[in-house]
């Protein structure tokens, strides 16, 4: 994987780039939708190529371990042969579905014992083998197994957490240096800042991991449940800390706010569940402010669904139409507001890196914002 920093905003720091990978080159800043079971919900991988302009997705190794299994995703030739998809994938290390497992768990040195969603049949994954499965999976870009912690959570425990998955990334780097890819390509491996909300312990995070001097950094346990203030606090700390001639991945955020202010902040990679959970439950995300489809209100409104059409379903179909298919429970209403709100996403990334180029984003950035908070 090469990093090419092409530009920064002279008012903050946003940051133009180009990651390139085996698989094909990304454009930052960029969003991910989450293809949690190698699937996008509700979308067509060619829907995610031509109508949103998705150019790389995120899949997760928990799910994709459990189901299909590594045996039928190595016989297919690898994640990107088995799900239909020749661009850029990430894969997540498991370590956030520990966290949400929280009663189905034991954490250890050695690594977390599980019990499946699925079956309730027992699993146990260590560093080692988080990176022996992403090896197998075939993702361009694999994560760091680490532990992910709740919010609010203790110091002492988010310390004596920190420095466990410290020791960890220590060891998934050696499974990951001494081992080859699983298929004819390069995988790249990012490790994870943690520390929860504490000041000293988000510095020492950041210190450990750029000290290992991977292509890429990340910062996890954040969007847990704590205020959006300590969020970006958090981000803009770690962003001071890692270097600027590497991709900065800030995992499981967010809305569209908290994507312009961290862009804002110095990051380059997002994914989240939002838009699409959204979507499914008529929630649209439109250039003018958030839409609740469900609505009594959008009845007759034969308008567009969002004026500044940012998608082809935005020309092709109103809101009148959207909120009865959502009224008489039909597909199409997910899947349109699905597209939709993956392609508004995505647009908001391109927008951003535009006005990262012509220098005017922090004020493009400040008066989006405003709208974003609109309740249409």
């Amino acid at each position: 994987m090469k990093f090419k920093l092409k530009k920064k905003d002279k008012n903050s720091n946003a940051r133009l780039g180009e990651i390139t990978t085996s698989h094909g080159k990304i454009q930052t800043p960029i969003f991910m939708p989450v293809g949690t079971n190698g699937s996008v919900k509700g979308i067509h991988q060619h829907e995610l190529i031509n109508d949103t302009k998705a150019d790389i997705i995120l899949s997760n190794t928990y799910h994709m371990y459990l189901r299909p299994g590594l045996d039928i995703i190595k016989e297919a030739g690898g994640i990107h042969k088995f799900i239909g998809w020749d661009l850029p994938i990430l894969t997540d290390s498991g370590g956030y579905q520990v966290y949400s497992l929280s009663n189905n768990r034991k954490i250890s040195e050695k690594g977390v014992e599980f019990r499946s969603h699925i079956d309730g049949s027992k699993h146990f994954f260590t560093p080692e083998y988080a990176i022996d499965i992403q090896r197998t999976i075939g993702a361009d870009i694999i994560m760091a197994f680490d532990e992910c912690t709740p919010y609010p959570c203790d110091y002492e425990y988010a310390k004596k957490s920190m420095h466990m998955t410290h020791r960890w990334l220590k060891r998934c780097c050696d499974r990951f240096d001494n081992t080859e890819s699983t298929y004819n390509y390069e995988q790249t491996f990012f490790p994870i800042v943690q520390g929860s909300t504490f000041k000293d312990l988000r510095v020492e995070s950041a210190e450990k991991i750029v000290s290992f001097n991977r292509e890429g950094n990340a910062i996890g346990g954040l969007s847990v449940g704590e205020p959006h203030e300590l969020m970006y606090e958090m981000t803009e700390i770690v962003c001071n800390i890692f270097p600027e001639d590497k991709p900065r991945y800030l995992m499981g955020v967010g809305t569209p706010i908290n994507l312009l202010e961290n862009i804002a902040l110095g990051v380059d990679m997002f994914d989240c569940v939002m838009p699409t959970r959204n979507a499914r439950n008529g929630m649209l995300f439109t250039s003018e402010g958030t839409i609740n489809i469900k609505n009594r209100k959008w009845a007759n409104d034969h308008n567009v669904i969002d004026s500044n059409g940012t998608s082809y379903v935005d020309s092709q179909y109103s809101r009148a139409y959207l909120r009865h298919l959502f009224s008489s429970n039909e597909l199409l209403g997910k899947q349109i507001a699905t597209l939709h709100n993956i392609r508004f996403y995505l647009w908001l990334m391109e927008e951003s890196r535009k006005h990262i180029s012509l220098g005017s984003f922090t004020e493009w950035k400040n008066k989006m914002v405003v709208k974003m908070n609109n309740r249409l």
